[in-house]
């Protein structure tokens, strides 16, 4: 790694610090909901170094920074949640029921002071800022931009990514190659039985039961159907069945999720769940319908981009440290299936700290850490040892 770029942009850097700290404030006070994005996106655009500008994914858009050629691709998303902020700060979300509880006002600011760092002292490759919508909810804002072929065509080689992490200490980064967040699939399930009267029930197949014991027989494809070494979340999150105290219904349903580290349980997991709830249900005289919708595949840091990053991190002034693989889930994976890419993840405090919590507010200080964490993934991506010019052509992994 050229010294002199690492020294020059850490220094350039610092000094948008400042405005980073401002912008991510007017973020903050002004958030929006997925797939509503523009005047986030807007704000940003307006913020950002002028270039060449893309739109793309409805109401996100892509800014090139830097000229021509093969570019590194920095993501930061857009959108806020649907929770009312309970944190008082000044700048607290002006909109109800809106707010930046994950993080994205930061990585959002971090980005900027990165592309305007950039623009102002040149770097080894032109810079793609990508603005990403829609990575809390479906139809992914990253698979969107995927399959538009965007990053193919402004000759991307890399996407590197941040997320504030409150499990990890201030000034820690968690820097590590493989499957890094798990996939993210949900799945509804609906028993069907006979209803009738609750003081009949011999007369009834009652599915409220039926599906009481599915759902705990659910439990047990983890605990017994999966390596006890493999990474495997099966959560049910809703049960729905009835509308009176003295009426068995004729259906009953639940909703849940099922997360995995690694694909081939992926693919065991959703074969199994459909089987042991259709023959659970059969037990009472019920039938159970499954189905599945597909959502963020494996997320998989690239291990020669992983690698060519540590150090840059410890230069930077960055504590790396901690092997953090989670069951948590990013879009960010619909990149790592294209092309090279690294997901970072950046300590807040820990303790009780919570993301999607309407308490969540980190300091300004983990902009100065998140935007130090994706310049040292833009130098890394930009080495040709870590990140040949060989992914252009490449297909992608066949999805599930």
């Amino acid at each position: 790694m050229n010294e002199h770029h690492l020294a020059t942009l850490a220094a350039a850097l610092e000094a948008e610090l400042p405005a980073a700290v401002e912008l991510r404030h007017r973020i903050h006070a002004r958030p929006c909901l997925s797939g509503a994005e523009a005047p986030t996106r807007d704000l940003l655009l307006a913020a950002l170094p002028a270039g060449s500008t893309t739109k793309v994914a409805d109401t996100g858009a892509v800014v090139r920074v830097g000229g021509p050629g093969p570019a590194v691709a920095v993501r930061g998303e857009l959108d806020a949640l649907a929770v009312q902020e309970t944190t008082g700060a000044p700048w607290a979300s002006e909109h109800p029921g809106i707010m930046h509880a994950c993080g994205h006002d930061v990585h959002l600011a971090a980005l900027t002071a990165l592309a305007r760092a950039v623009d102002r002292t040149g770097g080894p490759a032109p810079l793609l800022a990508v603005l990403q919508p829609r990575e809390e909810t479906y139809p992914s804002g990253a698979q969107s931009i995927v399959e538009d072929g965007l990053l193919d065509r402004e000759l991307c080689q890399a996407v590197i990514g941040a997320h504030l992490q409150p499990l990890l200490p201030p000034g820690t980064v968690a820097c590590t190659p493989g499957g890094v967040n798990a996939s993210a699939d949900e799945f509804t399930l609906t028993v069907r039985g006979q209803g009738g009267h609750a003081a009949y029930p011999h007369r009834t197949r009652d599915p409220v039961v039926a599906l009481a014991h599915v759902v705990v027989a659910l439990q047990s494809l983890v605990s017994r159907g999966a390596d006890p070494m493999s990474h495997v979340v099966l959560s049910v999150g809703t049960l729905a069945a009835g509308t009176a105290a003295n009426v068995i219904p004729g259906t009953a349903e639940a909703r849940g999720t099922l997360r995995t580290l690694h694909d081939g349980d992926r693919h065991t997991l959703h074969r199994r769940l459909a089987e042991v709830a259709k023959l659970v249900a059969q037990t009472h005289g019920c039938t159970a319908e499954v189905t599945i919708e597909h959502g963020e595949p494996v997320l998989h840091n690239d291990e020669a981009l992983t690698a060519a990053t540590l150090p840059l991190l410890g230069s930077l002034g960055l504590r790396t440290g901690g092997d953090l693989r989670s069951a948590g889930s990013d879009d960010f994976s619909f990149y790592c299936e294209r092309l090279p890419s690294l997901m970072l993840f950046v300590g807040t405090r820990g303790g009780s700290e919570q993301l999607h919590s309407p308490t969540f507010m980190p300091a300004d200080e983990r902009i100065r850490d998140v935007a130090r964490a994706l310049l040292a993934g833009y130098l890394a991506a930009a080495e040709p040892t870590a990140c040949p010019p060989r992914h252009l052509a490449q297909a992608p992994r066949t999805p599930l």
